[in-house]
């Protein structure tokens, strides 16, 4: 089983001093393992979590398409080619990585969750559910699973594995098919899914 650690994760600020990402992961990875590289375009899928502290421009990713989600603070206003779109916490917003696209922040600094996938080649799915602590969620391959808000652990069921390991807020357990991760807890869990087009798609 393998959890990322959100503590773990290189901060990379933004050219324009308005925020800050730290990366999940991406496919193909960069050179050292998961260390933060530039955005030039060389990954098919990337999932991030930014800092947004200041209104501006987003980056453009083309070719590409993005999910949005508000995971901490209240209301991002995010305006794309012109239409403003108030995205409140929890609720996934889908838009082209190609469009022009800015932030406002009425109600102060929040952090989000990107998920962004090459067009044609991958497809990205963000859900965002409830914790149990009486039934587990299994985490697939193709998926993470992120703790957003409370107290959880992750283990491997009966398969003899070590005991389950508690999560922190917005650390990521990498799904598998074989020996799958389940989360139990309470709180909110993101199910990020990345399915390769022409291969089955998810909800």
């Amino acid at each position: 089983m393998e959890i990322i650690r959100y503590a773990e994760l290189k901060p990379r600020p933004w050219s324009n001093g308005g925020g800050v990402t730290r990366e999940v992961a991406r496919f193909p990875e960069s050179g050292a393992g998961r260390a933060p590289a530039a955005d030039d375009g060389s990954w098919d899928w990337r999932v991030s979590i930014a800092e947004v502290a200041r209104a501006g421009a987003f980056s453009r990713f083309a070719g590409m398409e993005r999910v949005l989600t508000v995971v901490e603070g209240e209301l991002l206003v995010l305006t794309v080619d012109g239409a403003e779109h108030p995205l409140e916490k929890y609720r996934p917003y889908r838009f082209s990585g190609d469009a022009d696209a800015a932030g406002a922040l009425p109600t102060g600094d929040i952090r989000d969750l990107n998920v962004i996938t090459r067009t044609g080649a991958f497809k990205g799915y963000t859900s965002i559910i409830e914790l149990s602590k009486k039934r587990a969620h299994p985490v697939f391959d193709g998926q993470f699973g992120i703790l957003l808000q409370g107290q959880a652990t992750a283990g491997v069921g009966d398969t003899g594995d070590p005991a389950p390991q508690a999560l922190g807020r917005y650390d990521a357990v990498v799904g598998s098919d074989s020996d799958t991760p389940e989360i139990l807890g309470r709180g909110f869990l993101a199910v990020v899914s990345i399915d390769p087009v022409g291969e089955g798609t998810a909800g």
